[in-house]
């Protein structure tokens, strides 16, 4: 299943049999970037996991849990979060347009940044603060810049986001 909010128990009761898995996937899966998060029943064998493990991974990285309401929580972050990147993309590729640069120039720019960014984030397993702290000069334009997104509240409204998403996966899960 890749149906949010429903659970390992419905699919099962529906299919009328109780080895059943339970997973989200997101976009990037697509080319093989994805990030799955899925849960097994207790009815599905060790050599059946393999098998999940396997078919799943094959889209990207994958992570098994053993507690299903990670599952809501994770489709809120993973299945959902290319959204949010996405519009992060967009805005700061449209201020860059809106700047003056070629949209193309932008483009690149902002997507290899971002790429770059990630990259460098998993190849040093620093805390994403600490990383942010290593690029921000006291009184320059990234001090300027944080200064600005702290003000309008980005960490309280993608926070906030997140937390929608959870609650409907949760609600999308709940009998009718």
């Amino acid at each position: 299943s890749i149906v949010a909010g429903a659970s390992l128990a419905l699919f099962a009761e529906g299919l009328e049999h109780p080895a059943v898995v339970r997973s989200m996937p997101n976009t990037p899966a697509q080319i093989g970037e994805g990030m799955t998060v899925w849960a097994a029943s207790n009815a599905v064998s060790e050599q059946q996991r393999g098998w999940a493990k396997t078919i799943l991974g094959a889209a990207g990285s994958e992570l098994m849990v053993d507690d299903e309401s990670y599952l809501d929580m994770s489709t809120a972050l993973n299945g959902t979060g290319p959204a949010y990147v996405f519009m992060m993309l967009e805005a700061m590729i449209d201020a860059g347009v809106h700047m003056g640069l070629p949209r193309y120039m932008a483009e690149e720019l902002v997507q290899q940044t971002v790429l770059g960014s990630v990259r460098y984030a998993i190849a040093t397993g620093s805390h994403a603060a600490q990383l942010r702290n290593a690029v921000t000069s006291p009184g320059g334009t990234t001090a300027a810049a944080m200064y600005e997104l702290e003000r309008g509240g980005l960490r309280t409204v993608l926070s906030d986001a997140i937390w929608a998403a959870y609650r409907r996966s949760v609600e999308l899960g709940k009998p009718r």
